[in-house]
Order: structure tokens, then C-alpha cells, then sequence
């Protein structure tokens, strides 16, 4: 799918995003507990200054700002991370943002501790070119010794079992329940796939539908692995949610000293 369908699809999705999970404000604890304990076994207590350049509506960014952690956050797209910063204030947090596409991070060599691109984003970019793209960008932004840290879903296994569809997850508003389930259309290459993401939200006693669409690639650790190596970046480790406590399986990796 196009660029501009991806931003059109978190454009859209960016008022209910938060809906996908049961308390938003309790996963976002959650994980900034998860990835600042991987940032700090990496790199020390901290605090450090973090990219998360797939901010979305701020699920990982607001956590880490109110951890203490300097946090900028660029998203595709815009409304996105306006929310995002309106969320942080909301919570007294300060989350300076960008609207930045992750292939043209428009940032100083050098200006972060962290880049962080997790909840399954990077896997958005469907080309070869597109991902070496992102990732040289993001050492180039990224200090030298600095940490990566990539979180996407479990490809290995689903390149095994092609799922058609996830199970359903089910919030509560004060409307009633939220009902957030998504079908996967998988393409003949068998590594990319166009997902239908739908929502059922109460409506008068009826339900209310919405739908966005976009493409994914299922990238397997070994795939990943070798993009992240070749974009120069060294100590690449697998983390997986057994052990590290988050819902993804994670990538770190250090920004080599002849990263450019």
C-alpha cells in the first residue's frame, strides 16, 4: 500500500486507538516499565533521551516522559501525535513532537541515547529499500553505542501458520463495550499480508462498525536480524516475552561507531 495509505489509516484510527485496550493509561505503564528496563540494562539508569519515531497516539512515549526520560515523538502521522501530546499534558507530562515519516527523520546526527520503534510499526515498510531506509536513518540520529529498540509481532510463527484473523479484544467505555478484532488477507508471496482492522462500537442498542485497511510484511527474526546488521548496527539481541516481560518479542541493538 502507498504512503499516504498508511498515514490515512492512523489518521483515522488515532480517536480510538485507545480503545483497543482495556485501561490504556495501565498499559502504558506497563510498558515503559518493560522497555526502560531494557533501555537501562543497556545503557545504564539514565535518564536518556529517546526517539520513539512510531509515537502513534503516545502509548510508549508518555509512559517513558513520566518515567523521566527526555522523550521526542515523530509519528506519519500528524493527528496522531497531536493526540499524543495532548494526552502527555494531560497527565503532566511534556512530549515535544514531530510529524515524520520514519525513512526522513528530521533530527541532528547524534541527538538521541534511544530510538525506539515498537508496536509493530516498522513493519509498515514493504520493500527492501524502504527498511534500510529507516534504519540507517535511525543510527544516524542515534549516538554512537546508542540503543536501538524494535518491537513487532511474532512472524516466525505466523509465516508458520498463517492466522486469517486475531481474537477479538473486548474494552469497556462508558457507552458500553468495545469490540476490536482484525482480518488478515495474506498476499501470494506469503510474507506480506493486507489486514482489515475493524471496530464494534455501541450505538443505540445496535452496533456502529469502522474498518481501516492497510499492508504489513512479516518480517521473521532472521530477516529483521540481517536488515538491522546491515544498517551497521552491532550487539543485536533477541528479547523474547517469556523473558522480558513485554506482549512483543523485542530487537536492541548498538549504533556502531561507523554508522553514518
Amino acid at each position: 500500500m502507498s504512503e499516504l495509505s498508511v498515514r490515512d489509516f492512523y489518521d483515522d484510527l488515532a480517536h480510538d486507538y485507545h480503545l483497543m485496550f482495556r485501561d490504556w493509561d495501565a498499559s502504558m505503564a506497563y510498558q515503559a516499565e518493560v522497555l526502560g528496563g531494557l533501555v537501562s540494562g543497556c545503557l545504564g539508569a539514565g535518564p536518556h533521551t529517546v526517539l520513539d519515531c512510531s509515537c502513534g497516539i503516545g502509548t510508549q512515549a508518555i509512559g517513558l516522559a513520566l518515567a523521566g526520560h527526555r522523550v521526542v515523538g515523530s509519528d506519519l502521522s500528524p493527528v496522531a501525535a497531536a493526540r499524543a501530546v495532548a494526552e502527555a499534558a494531560a497527565r503532566g507530562g511534556r512530549l515535544p513532537p514531530a510529524a515524520a515519516d520514519m525513512r526522513e527523520l528530521p533530527f541532528r546526527e547524534g541527538a538521541f541515547d534511544v530510538v525506539l520503534c515498537a508496536d509493530n510499526a516498522l513493519p509498515h515498510l514493504l520493500s527492501p529499500r524502504d527498511l534500510r531506509t529507516a534504519l540507517l536513518g535511525m543510527g544516524r540520529v542515534l549516538r554512537e553505542d546508542g540503543l536501538l529498540v524494535l518491537t513487532v509481532r511474532d512472524y516466525d510463527e505466523a509465516r508458520r501458520n498463517r492466522p486469517t484473523a486475531t481474537p477479538p479484544q473486548v474494552s469497556d467505555t462508558p457507552d458500553g463495550q468495545v469490540v476490536t478484532f482484525q482480518l488478515w488477507h495474506w498476499h501470494e508471496d506469503g510474507e506480506r499480508y493486507d489486514l482489515e482492522h475493524f471496530q464494534l462500537l455501541p450505538a443505540q442498542g445496535t452496533w456502529s462498525v469502522r474498518v481501516r485497511r492497510s499492508t504489513y510484511w512479516a518480517l521473521t527474526r532472521p530477516q529483521l536480524t540481517g536488515f538491522v546488521a546491515e544498517a551497521g548496527f552491532t550487539d543485536i539481541t533477541w528479547h523474547d516475552p517469556a523473558s522480558s516481560g513485554y506482549y512483543q518479542p523485542a530487537l536492541t541493538a548498538r549504533r556502531a561507531h561507523s554508522v553514518r
